[in-house]
């Protein structure tokens, strides 16, 4: 009989879960809080181990990339404490050149697998669900799982139990212990959401960014889509910042910043169907499983919307946690550490650097803010003498396969 896993979420890392355990034998069934699918979402670019990861789970002919035409001159404005705009590297500038997609265009595209167009194969969802209580036993999993509403409890037995359901996962709080023990604090706030409409003035695939010290605003543009904002900024009171009106908390954390490109997004907040309004940390655990029980995505290794590695981690995780299983068919312990010691190089390495790109995003102090201003200014000039031919050859090379 073909073994049977337990997934708990619906993301990125857990439908890239379900796909990778299906290409292994396995017979995945997904469980989801939430009454139904999410769609939408805020900006994530794909960096090369994400694309390849997409090829490897299959879905790389669904998933549609938004990366804007490159215009002379660029597409990716800086705006100075006086107003100015001036040409500047964006996210998607950074090495890798990262493929632009919203997240919710790489759950549709999962999606698309896993429910494998209505045959026999599709992966069995089921939502409103969570897990209560999760008990090992010699050769199975016990898990008392909840559904939502009617508060109906019922028992199943897995072979395994893959915790994908975020950075606050449930699983990781049944079977590991509380949140503190694994959550590191970095004292910052982020609010990502979709803009009904580009900043007036701009054109409609440009990217803008306004960092100063403490606060900044970013306006990712994409080719066939309306723009994402993030608005983020430090404080040393997390607590405080969920007190009140979010709107109005955020209106007072950036006034001072007198720019439309500030007051567009404010407003536009205001009228956003929906957005992500949430503290930042990072997940740190020295084992992401134990036993029948395994954590992927960003409930083992949250790197921080400011790594900008949270999409293509999930997407890998789940590659190779299907490849480890399908290597070792028949030694589930064999098979787990074989996932983390291939995958933890990875994810350790964007952990660390994700604290230098914490000061890209928002730096620190008025000394970082030019800090940052000067080197990038000097890398833009640096790239900017490189051949045409080549740096169009980089972009076309990170697009390709992915594209639609």
């Amino acid at each position: 009989m073909r073994k049977r896993a337990l997934v708990v979420g619906l993301g990125i890392a857990g439908m890239s879960a379900a796909i990778g355990l299906s290409r292994a034998g396995w017979t995945p069934v997904i469980v989801e809080r939430a009454p139904e699918r999410r769609t939408g979402g805020y900006f994530v670019g794909l960096f090369p181990e994400g694309r390849q990861a997409a090829v490897d789970l299959g879905i790389a002919d669904h998933l549609h990339t938004r990366n804007p035409e490159q215009r002379a001159g660029g597409n990716s404005w800086s705006v100075d404490r006086r107003g100015r705009r001036r040409p500047a590297l964006g996210f998607l500038d950074q090495p890798g050149e990262p493929a632009a997609v919203l997240r919710g265009d790489i759950e549709a595209a999962l999606w698309q697998s896993i429910t494998g167009d209505g045959t026999e194969d599709a992966v069995e969802v089921r939502f409103a669900t969570t897990p209560v209580a999760i008990t090992e036993g010699p050769a199975e999993v016990q898990v008392l799982l909840e559904k939502a509403g009617t508060g109906a409890r019922y028992r199943e037995s897995f072979d395994l139990v893959v915790g994908a359901d975020g950075m606050r996962s449930s699983v990781r709080r049944i079977v590991f212990g509380p949140h503190e023990d694994y959550l590191t604090t970095w004292n910052a706030m982020i609010c990502a959401f979709q803009l009904k409409e580009q900043v007036p003035s701009y054109e409609a695939s440009d990217s803008i960014i306004i960092a100063r010290a403490k606060r900044a605003v970013w306006v990712f543009g994409l080719a066939d889509h309306a723009p994402t904002a993030l608005l983020t900024y430090r404080t040393a009171d997390i607590q405080e910042q969920f007190s009140g009106s979010r709107v109005q908390r955020l209106r007072s954390v950036f006034s001072g910043m007198d720019d439309p490109v500030v007051r567009h997004v404010l407003d536009s907040l205001e009228k956003a169907p929906d957005h992500l309004f949430d503290s930042v940390h990072q997940v740190r655990m020295p084992r992401w499983s134990t036993g029948r029980v395994v954590l992927v995505g960003d409930a083992a290794w949250c790197m921080n919307l400011y790594s900008g590695m949270g999409a293509t981690s999930s997407l890998r995780g789940g590659a190779a946690l299907g490849a480890a299983l399908l290597e070792h068919p028949d030694d589930l312990a064999a098979a787990l550490d074989a996932w983390e010691a291939g995958l933890r190089p990875f994810i350790t390495k964007h952990q660390r650097t994700a604290r230098l790109k914490q000061q890209m995003f928002v730096p620190s102090s008025r000394r970082a803010e030019a800090l940052r201003s000067v080197l990038l200014g000097l890398v833009r000039r640096i790239r900017g003498h490189r051949p045409a031919t080549e740096a169009g050859g980089q972009r076309a090379q990170a697009l390709s396969g992915t594209s639609r």
